[in-house]
């Protein structure tokens, strides 16, 4: 196999033109069957093999810099810098990572995972190196979905007074921005970065600006030369901006793209190289199906179809059920999403209300403050998002929704610990961000019924609130216990004594498996349903203060601004006469693996937590 010729980066520059051609059908097939094990991104990954071997083919790693947007599209890139015997742990626990890690491999020049940064970060890089006097070159590949996030434009607008060499690689899957117009274009690419050209260019401006009248003539031709320009070359929204654009490029012609990037090298200043690419490339059910081959489980390579099939509802199914049906019942209901309609859960309510659904691209600050619009102007806006994602909107949420104390709800998925999507996606900080905001409410449910009735609770209420819930299978016990939600209140599953077990969202199922293993040891604990992280219920408390002698909170987030923290401060300022044990997750960020998995390495499996309890006993 020619893959088995790239051990280490810049292998890659010494296959012959043969062996290139070959190396991406076997990359494709080494990915189509790899990731149908292991699951994983597949079809961004498909439609990127020729752009990679192409930026591979042109740069020198790790002297130059790639920063690949989000992350999810870098296998290659991984392949070809020798971590091809690694494939087989991907997203594992301890094994390879998903997405971009400068601790895995000098190559990987910045680690990301969220949409949008890859800009940014470059135009970074490429400041310090001109300041530090070193010599490379930075490339940032972003997608045309990322370039719908407003930090992308920031970044744009910041990197035209660069003076030196920043590439930008716009990786458009969709043809968003333009078609591909063919000779004259590729005519214009390259006259447009000829060094005569530039060189010409100049001498004439300065030439006609030391005449009279000359700068008007100056302003005159370039007005002439942009309206030409606007008819035939696509990337003029850049060009305004102060970007040269090269392009468009098929982004299955290594051979173009090279000489593209080798155009791109020579221009002193930023300059975006727009490549024509499609999700899935090369693999049929995933060009039919890019959505689903997005993020995916272990599937089979003849079919496309998944190697498991899903037996019980997820939460997400659980929110799309009761969303469906709420929009029939309530007519101001309207539902706003980032990108992720599929993801969460969103599309039966956009086929059956289209007039009231909003999908704004990767934008969640800007979703935030549109729904706190919607809201103002008396609909009642609902911003379905995952937790993570939703960190991007802080300031929104605080400043332009809780402020004005408006009925805005957050429907927050992913929420906890997410597993292989690792350390920029596990959704362990919403609880501390939110309940710092004065105005907001946040709720858990401890099961699938309970999801469907504070839903419903949040769309009545007058106010800004958040429903978080996990990823995965909803938990269907419990479901005789459906007390009616009230403010601030929790529920009680089981009277006891001595402990409570006082939990929040997913950690009540766990809370059942603590209370089973304590009995065995001659103790019968309080299950307490805390329902809400903030406000959490102080006369719940103050009555435990009486009858209890521990208060366990356990919850899904880390220890710092969680719901146990906030307990501890409250029975301290109280001076109640029960002691506290807060288990949550420590501080810090949780690298992928299976949910369980980590769970238990952090001290939230049911196991870990009897024998911290019987500990502090």
């Amino acid at each position: 196999m020619i893959l088995d010729k790239i051990q280490k980066e810049n292998d890659i520059k010494n296959l012959s033109k043969e062996e290139i051609e070959d190396l991406r059908y076997e990359i494709r097939e080494f990915l189509i069957q790899t990731i149908s094990k292991t699951g994983g991104h597949l079809a961004s990954n498909l439609g990127v093999v020729e752009l990679t071997m192409a930026l591979h083919l042109s740069f020198d790693l790790p002297k130059d810099k790639i920063i690949w947007d989000v992350g999810h599209q870098s296998y290659t890139h991984k392949i070809l810098t020798g971590r091809k015997d690694s494939f087989d742990t991907l997203r594992t626990h301890g094994g390879l990572s998903g997405f971009p890690k400068r601790k895995e491999s000098a190559c990987d020049a910045f680690d990301t995972g969220h949409s949008s940064t890859s800009i940014s970060a470059g135009l970074g890089l490429a400041e310090a190196r001109d300041i530090l006097g070193e010599d490379y070159h930075v490339v940032s590949v972003i997608g045309d979905g990322s370039m719908t996030g407003g930090l992308a434009f920031e970044a744009l607008n910041n990197a035209s007074h660069l003076k030196s060499n920043f590439i930008i690689v716009l990786n458009d899957n969709e043809m968003s921005i333009s078609e591909n117009v063919g000779g004259l274009n590729h005519y214009l690419s390259n006259f447009r970065t000829a060094d005569a050209y530039r060189g010409l260019k100049d001498d004439v401006v300065q030439s006609l600006n030391k005449i009279p009248g000359g700068p008007k003539m100056v302003r005159q031709i370039r007005k002439a030369k942009n309206s030409v320009k606007q008819m035939f070359v696509p990337g003029m929204l850049f060009e305004q901006m102060g970007v040269i654009y090269l392009g468009p490029v098929d982004g299955y012609n290594i051979a173009d793209m090279c000489r593209v990037f080798r155009d791109a090298k020579r221009v002193d200043g930023p300059v975006l190289v727009h490549v024509l690419t499609r999700k899935g490339m090369g693999y049929e059910p995933a060009e039919r199906h890019p959505a689903r081959f997005h993020g995916t489980d272990p599937f089979d390579v003849m079919t496309g179809l998944p190697e498991h099939k899903r037996e019980k509802s997820h939460y997400t199914d659980v929110f799309s059920t009761v969303m469906k049906k709420m929009g029939e019942r309530e007519p101001k209901l309207v539902a706003i999403t980032a990108a992720m309609e599929t993801g969460t859960g969103l599309k039966r309510f956009r086929l059956a209300y289209p007039k009231r659904f909003f999908d704004v691209g990767i934008a969640e600050g800007h979703a935030v403050t549109f729904a706190a619009g919607l809201a103002q102007a008396g609909l009642k806006p609902l911003f379905a998002v995952y937790s993570s994602f939703l960190q991007r909107a802080y300031d929104e949420i605080l400043h332009d929704v809780c402020i004005q104390n408006l009925p805005v709800v957050f429907a927050i998925d992913r929420a906890g610990i997410v597993g292989s999507d690792g350390e920029t996606h596990q959704g362990i900080y919403d609880i501390s961000y939110l309940s710092s905001i004065p105005n907001m409410t946040v709720m858990a449910p401890k099961n699938k019924w309970e999801l469907s009735d504070m839903l419903k609770y949040a769309i009545a209420y007058d106010g800004p609130i958040a429903v978080r819930y996990p990823k995965g299978e909803a938990y269907d016990g419990l479901r005789e216990y459906r007390a009616a939600i009230c403010y601030g209140q929790s529920e009680l599953l089981h009277a006891g004594s001595k402990i409570a077990l006082f939990a929040l969202g997913s950690m009540v199922k766990t809370a059942e498996q603590v209370a089973k293993q304590l009995a065995s040891h001659g103790y019968d604990p309080t299950i307490i349903n805390a329902r809400f992280a903030m406000p959490f219920d102080q006369d719940a408390l103050r009555h435990l203060a009486d009858t209890h002698d521990l208060v366990v909170t356990m919850e899904e987030n880390i220890r710092s601004g969680g719901m146990g923290e906030h307990i501890s401060d409250f029975v301290q300022r109280e001076k109640l006469q029960i002691q506290v044990l807060p288990i949550a997750i420590e501080d810090g960020y949780v690298e992928h693996g299976k949910i369980a998995q980590l769970l238990d390495e952090l001290g939230l499996s049911a196991e870990k937590i009897t024998k911290r309890i019987l500990e502090e006993l």
